[in-house]
């Protein structure tokens, strides 16, 4: 059957983004396979103790700033061989709590620095520019506020550095408060797939590994045989350990060098950490790209592995699209199934590609504690499917050159489930992408709806994941927001003015969920009033196209013409629900007309013999002509969603949700004035 040119982009549309998601897919379950490979142990050598320098990057970490300050004081490594730099960038309570630790261990011998360039010029890749000036020892370890790296750690991973090309030790990541949450659950779980997949699968081969800022330690000939520290990407460990793989150096993973580390715990700022993540990976994409195909002495694969790495995240906004997408070829009865009508076949191939290989590698990857990891993985994909608004601007504000400042994701020094963050300083309020999440959510309700009421439940599950993960998303971002007079407050008890403004926050929270439930009623009305009796009319035309009997016939246009005159209530005096640029095939009035005539030409047949040549040619016409008046329904149908007054409600709906947040936004910002 034919598709009108709307449908047919749409389609393609939906198309395109499965194989290319699909594709991203299939390379990381190469990369599981990779990762899988025996390869011989890592050799460690006995190059001593060589000179070392720790740098610390920190920026308003009271919380954990000195944790880490007495962990890195705590490494079993000789005090003469060990320099420590604190590149403290603060400006609230952290400096003064810097400044006495640093006196502190200044008196017991440590060669440690508290460094204050006066600037945030280039933020993180700034502070570490400015400490290489004066950097002369043989290797530089680095660590993020948040990481608590173990008394053994600069012994055995330097002890890595076995060859004179290997410019990079790169150590897992450890989560030191796993437990606290679902949301802590599904990063842990993630992480670990970068780390124990993909990290694993490029230092066991000759494909590039990237820096993950953190936990690991540079050959300092490298980072200026690359150029040092750039500050035009979010993302600077990802630039500087592509460039340096450029020149020739190598970047080793230890899988078994584990340092602990503390995962976000408030939802607003594991957004924060992802957005920078995914918009960082995209600009390195657009600076580096172009250079790395050009290298002659990069391998082809080494070459598309990279370009897979850099533009991993436009599988978000991909994904989006296929949401978008989907319900509108249902309703359009556009045939989505992998092979012909059989349900079963498509859910198990959505299945296959998904959960079902992900348990394998969870499997290989943790061996007997498998079970208890797998529990996690719904939360996992709920988690990734609702972070794809968030990632997805991202991907865009990088490929349109938006400048961002570089953010730091808070920390709280959170380890036990009994840790509270919720009263303490820089908690994150909630963003615009929060409203796009809300949207996402009600249409993805709609879209279940459509799934089920076209009969093809089997996607209503595909949809529903999705909508739950946005409905997540936006409910966690919304309830994880604290209002707090100003960034450095420690106080628990709230000021008059928070109380009001936490009080504010409740009630908006109360009007935004009444919306929601009003945008979900009114979308679920709306469809069985315009679209459900769409669909009933093709079904009958399906029972016209499928019948012989001028009986069982007339029944069905009886049906039809009981729906059509429904369908056309709705519509202005044109009965025509393309209102914009009209066309013919969308016209009530004709499709009401051509009813007609095929109600007259099967009351005329009923009496006719039906061996007779004379049936036989006005069954092909009635047949030819329920063809066509289907096809006629599946182009007005998209059209029924977009009518003049569902625009204005939806704009109206979406208006009075805009509203409540722009009044937060204001009190917000008041009480930072204040």
């Amino acid at each position: 059957m034919a598709i009108n040119p709307f449908t047919q982009l749409i389609f393609d549309l939906f198309l395109l983004s499965a194989i290319l998601i699909t594709l991203y897919t299939c390379n990381f379950y190469y990369l599981a396979f990779l990762s899988g490979r025996r390869k011989d142990p890592l050799q460690t050598s006995t190059i001593g103790t060589p000179s070392v320098t720790i740098q610390l990057p920190i920026y308003n970490e009271k919380y954990v700033a000195k944790r880490l300050v007495d962990a890195v004081c705590n490494l079993d490594y000789p005090k003469d061989k060990m320099r420590i730099m604190i590149l403290d960038d603060s400006d609230d309570d952290t400096v003064k709590l810097l400044g006495d630790v640093v006196e502190k261990y200044q008196k017991q011998g440590f060669h440690i620095e508290h460094v204050r360039r006066g600037t945030r010029t280039g933020y993180k890749a700034g502070a570490l520019k400015y400490a290489m000036e004066t950097t002369d020892t043989e290797y530089v370890a680095i660590f993020d506020a948040d990481f608590i790296p173990p008394e053994w750690f600069l012994k055995r991973a330097i002890s890595h550095f076995t060859k004179s090309d290997i410019g990079l030790i790169q150590c897992r990541w450890g989560h030191v408060n796993e437990n606290y949450s679902a949301i802590t659950q599904a990063q842990a779980l993630s992480l670990d797939f970068h780390f124990l997949i993909e990290q694993k699968a490029k230092s066991n081969s000759h494909l590039f590994m990237n820096f993950n800022g953190t936990a690991g330690i540079w050959r300092s000939d490298c980072i200026k045989d690359a150029g040092g520290w750039h500050t035009a990407t979010l993302v600077e460990d990802l630039d500087l350990s592509y460039r340096a793989q450029m020149k020739g150096w190598k970047c080793v993973f230890l899988p078994d060098v584990v340092v602990d580390a503390e995962l976000p715990v408030q939802m607003n700022a594991a957004k924060r950490q992802q957005f920078r993540w995914a918009k960082g990976s995209i600009q390195c994409a657009v600076k580096l790209l172009s250079d790395i195909v050009v290298k002659r002495t990069v391998a082809f694969e080494a070459k598309v592995q990279a370009f897979v790495q850099l533009t991993r995240h436009i599988v978000y906004p991909l994904m989006l699209i296929q949401f978008l997408t989907l319900p509108i070829l249902l309703a359009g009865n556009v045939n989505l199934y992998v092979v012909s009508f059989i349900p079963a076949l498509t859910i198990a191939a959505y299945l296959a590609m998904g959960p079902g290989a992900y348990i394998m590698i969870i499997q290989s990857m943790y061996r007997q504690s498998w079970k208890s990891k797998v529990k996690i993985l719904p939360s996992l994909l709920v988690y990734n499917a609702g972070m794809s608004v968030n990632n997805s601007v991202a991907v865009f504000d990088a490929l349109f050159g938006k400048k961002n400042e570089f953010l730091r994701t808070p920390k709280y020094g959170i380890i036990t489930k009994h840790d509270d963050w919720r009263n303490k300083a820089y908690n994150l309020p909630f963003t615009q992408t929060t409203l796009l999440e809300i949207f996402f959510g009600v249409y993805g309700m709609v879209g279940i709806f459509v799934s089920i009421f076209s009969n093809n439940p089997v996607f209503a599950p595909i949809i529903g994941l999705q909508t739950v993960g946005f409905f997540y998303i936006a409910y966690m971002s919304l309830s994880h927001t604290r209002f707090k007079r100003n960034k450095s407050s420690v106080a628990k008890v709230l000021t008059k003015s928070e109380k009001m403004a936490n009080t504010i926050y409740k009630l908006s929270m109360a009007g935004i969920i009444a919306l929601i439930v009003f945008g979900v009623v009114m979308s679920f009305v709306g469809y069985g009033e315009s679209i459900y009796p769409l669909d009933r009319i093709r079904g009958h035309l399906d029972g016209i196209t499928g019948s012989s009997d001028p009986v069982a016939i007339q029944v069905h246009i009886a049906e039809i013409n009981q729906y059509l005159a429904i369908s056309m209530e709705k519509l202005d005096d044109t009965k025509n629900p393309v209102w914009i640029f009209p066309t013919e095939s969308t016209n009530f009035t004709r499709i009401q007309s051509d009813v007609d005539n095929m109600a007259t030409t099967v009351e005329k047949i009923a009496a006719v013999p039906k061996d007779s040549s004379a049936f036989n040619t006005a069954m092909l016409d009635v047949n030819g002509r329920a063809v066509l008046l289907k096809q006629n329904i599946m182009d007005a149908t998209p059209y029924m969603y977009v009518s003049y007054w569902n625009i204005i409600f939806s704009g109206m709906w979406i208006a009075a949700i805009v509203g409540i947040f722009a009044a937060l936004k204001r009190k917000s910002s008041r009480l930072k004035l204040e």
